[in-house]
């Protein structure tokens, strides 16, 4: 089954975009009495029938409308470095997404390689990675910040930075309490710094290990989502 994202749908009938008109009839050849499936990327899943197939303000109705088996009662917020390689942020962004993240920060800190992202292009990515796994919610991707400012924003639920040392013994899946909101802080490939450790620390987050094994950025994002997903099954 093919899932299409369209945030302006509404009942009982909705005129699509040009471009997604032309997507609908030309590209994917669909024709009057068809059925296509809709998300508006907030919970709720859409089945329709096309009813006036225009290649340039296609009319879809809807037939019925049920929300999406995707919803937690849980938030899982990461704040992130982009990696100095950017399909490989891309690829953490298009993971996280099919196993279930909430809201993705770009983080930049003191040894973040890669300084400037094109949040455009990211949110494709999300977008068909919504599509690909048939989520009914789209993880909000936030503008970047700076490590100072991320560790100094509001926050309700438990917060951790996951850190490479010695002296971290705690893991992840050992402190995470399931059912609560959660904020984890992943490092670029050169690790946050020891006096960013401790300005997190002073602002209430708990450094954890991820494991044994040394991560890249985006292995490290990734493990980290799937530990709190798995916790709270």
């Amino acid at each position: 089954m093919n899932l299409f994202y369209y945030p302006e749908i509404s009942e009982p009938e909705t005129i699509l975009s040009v471009e997604e008109s032309k997507h609908m009839i030309r590209v994917l050849r669909k024709s009057i009495g068809d059925i296509v499936y809709f998300t508006d990327g907030c919970g709720a899943n859409f089945k329709c029938e096309i009813v006036d197939p225009d290649p340039k303000k296609c009319c879809i109705r809807i037939i019925e409308k049920t929300e999406g088996r995707d919803r937690r009662n849980i938030k899982l917020h990461i704040g992130i470095a982009p990696t100095k390689n950017i399909t490989r942020f891309e690829w953490f962004l298009e993971k996280a997404t099919e196993i279930g993240i909430e809201e993705v920060t770009p983080v930049i800190s003191f040894h973040s390689e890669r300084k400037e992202i094109k949040p455009e292009r990211l949110i494709k990515v999300i977008i068909s990675a919504m599509k690909q796994s048939l989520k009914s919610y789209l993880p909000k991707l936030n503008n970047k910040l700076q490590f100072e400012e991320i560790i100094s924003k509001p926050f309700e639920g438990q917060k951790f930075i996951a850190y490479i040392s010695d002296d971290v013994t705690k893991e992840l899946k050992d402190v995470y309490i399931p059912g609560q909101d959660v904020l984890i802080l992943i490092g670029p490939e050169g690790d946050y710094s020891p006096e960013e450790v401790k300005k997190a620390t002073d602002n209430g987050f708990i450094p954890v290990s991820l494991g044994t094994s040394r991560l890249r950025t985006e292995t490290a994002g990734i493990v980290a989502c799937h530990t709190i997903s798995l916790t709270n099954l």
